[in-house]
């Protein structure tokens, strides 16, 4: 295969572990034991999400440098259904960052106030969370899945972002679980994981 699939595929995978492990109670203890909780509380969200960032954009990178080949193209009219499915999409997972809190989802609000490194907040189940439990990451399934052009390489980012969201959520859910308690276990009852209205029986 004259792509560079496999090697979109190993990146991410890289990527994935060191993202979890810095996401672990492990390494945020870790941490937290070096440097003092006060600058931990207050900095440790920021520097997550700063890496996360910077790290993901070799990923992008390979997707343009390394050899690649069309799978298909989307052609017109679908094409706009397409792209006006993909932004709304996007105006929903902005929505959703949001919602939870967005200067505290990309940890600017801890870094700047003292106060919001310590607050609690509330389980969020409005807007979207009405839904899906993850609908950051359902929106994100949307716009990588309708690309007007798939390629080997797109489809590798696609397959590879999927799968560690899938791993992720999962992960998150056993600490939204442990931080809300019975709280979440009602709200996980009744909302679907990812798909609105699909909820796989037990």
């Amino acid at each position: 295969m004259q792509t560079g699939f496999w090697w979109i595929i190993l990146s991410i995978g890289i990527y994935a572990v060191i993202h979890s492990l810095l996401a672990s109670h492990a390494a945020k203890r870790w941490v937290e034991n070096r440097v003092g909780s006060g600058i931990y509380q207050r900095y440790y969200r920021l520097f997550f999400s700063l890496q996360a960032f910077i790290l993901f954009l070799p990923i992008l990178a390979l997707i343009v440098l390394l050899p690649d080949l069309r799978i298909y193209r989307i052609p017109r009219p679908w094409v706009w259904l397409t792209i006006f499915i993909q932004l709304g999409a996007l105006y929903l997972l902005i929505n959703s960052i949001f919602q939870t809190g967005a200067l505290r989802f990309t940890g600017f609000a801890q870094a700047f106030n003292i106060n919001e490194a310590t607050r609690s907040l509330p389980l969020v189940e409005r807007g979207m969370y009405r839904f899906v439990r993850h609908p950051i990451y359902s929106c994100m399934f949307v716009i990588m899945w309708l690309m007007p052009i798939m390629s080997w390489n797109i489809l590798a980012i696609a397959i590879g972002v999927s799968v560690y969201n899938v791993i992720g959520a999962r992960l998150e859910e056993r600490k939204l679980s442990q931080e809300f308690g019975q709280e979440y276990i009602t709200y996980k009852k009744k909302t679907p994981f990812l798909i609105p209205w699909f909820k796989l029986s037990k």
